[in-house]
């Protein structure tokens, strides 16, 4: 289909980048961007582009990505606890100024012949009538989506932690993770470069530090147009030795709850919602600009192969859904694991590496062995107590599953239990144990989130029967790949917080999460589940 006119209602990356798409495949419509604000009043800091998003712009659109290249800055990532480190390399991941991304954004754009007018707000209402097509882009805090809430079935969940976007005027050598230790609780860095003389310091805490320092009342005293400039003294000091005698910057900085959005429809008559308007995915898995940017890529697509805009709108949203709600759910694992990262500081480094790289089940231990293999190497030694040497290069999950364990005076040859073990090491919990060795109380894991209140009854429960002479838990539920990750993150808090031995069982299709479940710690033993069981 060809479109005449094309309105897109939002200025930040994901309506510059769909407007340059759609007029560069209809070069006779007019496309206009309509943004609010001004130029001048754009704040944020850096954006970071990963290497799978930059092979979709490159398949899209070139030139546009090669500027943002030009623009940006690599680096690689390291773990910082105390004085341990680790380093990974991420390949070609960079960081680029969210200001210097919009340059060059709105440069193409209008390249391209779109038109760019900014200072006013234009509502749907208004604006619909005149253009075959509505791009509603306005972000998170979507004006769009929230006076046609019902229309588009939306929904926004809000999160416990907190966290809060800084900057600093240096640049890291390396993105970092590195948690601060302080009297109220601990806070995590997630900073990055991505300038020459600048770099963002993310940082989030759990709302208990939270409140212990005070924040609580700092940001209900900060202006909205303004920076909590106590928070960020604080955590000047809290990061010093990170920040090298530097200060962190705001830019509109104040705690802030990550919002979760979700729609039911993304359309509306000739409109359709495009990235954080109408998804929203937590930031330790990715950017909402490469959400939008690659949503702007399939509607793109999506148009160009069918014969009217119902077709193609309802094309774009169904090609484009699954891969969205992947992406939602890894970032909702991500972001839970590093809420309760503080609770995984004791682990070796490169171990704990390993745990973070496996935290969504998104990339294997064979993977990340393939791209880093000394960190891969380092850790499972670290988890094994073996030399480094004796790692193998391949087979890594095989090789963590045949490693023996010791525990409470028993020894298991490897960490793979056979069938009949399940009804011989285990039985439904009572008071006291049940007899002839069964003294793994049998559990059916069946919540979302492991450390929930559900959870946190289920960890309490354990720890009652530990403490009335049970060995510790063996974990069944659900055969989905979803449930058998949320089995694997219980085990790890009951593990930690109980002492007891912990049995994971699944299916043997995801003997590869089982595996990184077990180097990561969060399971003792595990039990491929026979085909039916």
């Amino acid at each position: 289909m060809r479109l005449t006119s094309v309105a897109v209602l939002g200025g930040g990356p994901g309506g510059l980048y769909a407007a340059r798409l759609l007029k560069l495949a209809h070069p006779e419509a007019e496309v206009v961007v309509h943004e609010q604000s001004v130029p001048e009043r754009t704040f944020g800091f850096g954006v970071a582009v990963a290497a799978r998003t930059q092979r979709n712009l490159q398949a899209a659109d070139s030139a546009t990505l090669a500027d943002i290249i030009a623009a940006g800055r690599p680096h690689d990532m390291r773990m910082l606890i105390g004085d341990r480190a680790t380093r990974v390399h991420n390949g070609v991941l960079i960081g680029i100024a969210r200001t210097e991304l919009l340059a060059v954004l709105s440069r193409h754009a209008q390249a391209a012949g779109v038109e760019l007018r900014y200072g006013t707000r234009r509502g749907l209402d208004e604006i619909s009538p005149g253009a075959d097509l509505v791009v509603v882009a306005d972000g998170v805090s979507s004006q769009t989506r929230i006076e046609h809430a019902e229309d588009f079935g939306a929904q926004v969940d809000v999160a416990g932690g907190l966290y809060l976007w800084a900057g600093t005027d240096f640049a890291l050598d390396t993105a970092i993770f590195a948690p601060a230790s302080t009297t109220h609780g601990t806070f995590v860095t997630h900073a990055y470069p991505y300038a020459p003389d600048r770099s963002t310091f993310l940082i989030e805490t759990d709302e208990t530090t939270w409140r212990a320092a005070g924040f609580d009342a700092t940001t209900e005293a900060t202006p909205p147009e303004e920076s909590d400039t106590a928070s960020l003294a604080y955590l000047e000091r809290a990061f010093a030795e990170h920040l090298d005698g530097h200060r962190l910057i705001g830019n509109r900085t104040r705690w802030l709850r990550f919002r979760t959005v979700h729609c039911r429809r993304w359309t509306r008559g000739n409109a359709v919602l495009l990235g954080d308007a109408a998804h929203t995915a937590h930031y330790s898995v990715g950017s909402g600009t490469k959400l939008a940017m690659e949503d702007a890529i399939a509607l793109r697509d999506a148009i160009a192969e069918a014969p009217d805009l119902p077709a193609a709108l309802a094309a774009y949203e169904r090609g484009r859904r699954p891969q969205v709600e992947r992406l939602q759910e890894l970032a909702r694992r991500s972001r839970l694991w590093w809420d309760s990262f503080p609770r995984r500081t004791h682990l070796p480094v490169d171990q704990l590496m390993i745990a973070y790289m496996t935290r969504t089940g998104n990339v294997s231990l064979q993977r990340f062995a393939r791209t880093n293999a000394d960190v891969v190497r380092r850790g499972l030694a670290q988890f094994a107590d073996v030399d480094p040497t004796h790692v193998p290069a391949d087979g890594v999950a095989d090789w963590v599953l045949a490693r023996p364990l010791e525990h409470g005076g028993r020894r298991w040859p490897h960490r793979v239990l056979a069938g009949p073990d399940r009804d011989q090491l285990s039985a439904a919990p009572s008071t006291p144990p049940a007899p002839d060795g069964a003294d793994l109380a049998r559990i059916t894991v069946e919540l979302d989130d492991p450390w929930g209140p559900a959870a946190d009854a289920l960890v309490k429960q354990v720890n009652d029967l530990v403490g009335s002479g049970w060995r510790g838990a063996w974990l069944a539920g659900p055969a989905d790949r979803g449930s058998l990750l949320t089995r694997l993150d219980v085990g790890e808090r009951l593990r930690s917080e109980s002492g007891g031995l912990v049995v994971v069982e699944g299916p043997t299709t995801f003997t590869e999460d089982l595996a990184a479940g077990v180097a990561a710690g969060r399971a003792d033993l595990v039990w491929p589940a026979p085909r039916g069981a």
